[in-house]
């Protein structure tokens, strides 16, 4: 099996430490021509285990890179916030000095152009053909509109006449004798 860009990280890893293991197992002390140079086992060996080490520097690189990526995307997320208000802070306070705000690596903004007859025109064409498109009205339009509600039969509910209450006891009229004396006066 030879390595190739088809197989994975660990599958090529383990390939070359069986080689190294087959190596050390069936040729402890074999000599061998490869191209036009002559390996012994134990050269061999350091040949194969320079890459297998070199692999593993690699995923350990990589994994490290990916927790470094995290890390950012963690401070970013936090920071992000800070940044934009901070340099709203220094436009608002610096809006027209150029120079101070190219120290802080920001540009003025851009002064906003009015918009021409034509493009006023068009915009309040437009927002027009819009309203009638989806219908929309004033609120004194919307109140003259009456839905008419066809086939269907209203049922009036019929409940039976409940028993009368009891009279009421008759409550002492002192309290409402001074309220009625209290708002004469």
């Amino acid at each position: 099996m030879s390595i190739s860009m088809s197989t994975t990280k660990a599958a090529a890893l383990a390939h070359v430490q069986a080689l190294i293991a087959g190596t050390t197992k069936h040729f402890p002390s074999g000599s061998f021509t490869i191209g036009n140079t002559t390996y012994t086992s134990a050269s061999l060996i350091l040949v194969f285990q320079g890459l297998a080490n070199a692999m593993l520097s690699r995923n350990a690189a990589e994994s490290g890179a990916k927790d470094a990526l995290k890390a950012e995307q963690a401070a970013q997320t936090q920071t992000g916030p800070i940044i934009q208000a901070y340099e709203r802070l220094v436009l608002a306070a610096f809006a027209n000095a150029t120079q101070t705000l190219a120290d802080f690596g920001l540009t003025p903004p851009k002064a906003r152009t009015p918009l021409t007859v034509q493009q006023l025109a068009a915009r309040t064409a437009k927002a027009k053909a819009t309203r009638i498109a989806r219908g929309t009205t004033s609120k004194k339009q919307k109140l003259a509109i009456k839905g008419d509600v066809t086939g269907v039969t209203v049922t009036p509910v019929t409940a039976p006449t409940a028993a009368k209450p009891p009279p009421a006891q008759p409550v002492s009229t002192a309290p409402s004798a001074l309220a009625t004396s209290a708002a004469t006066k």
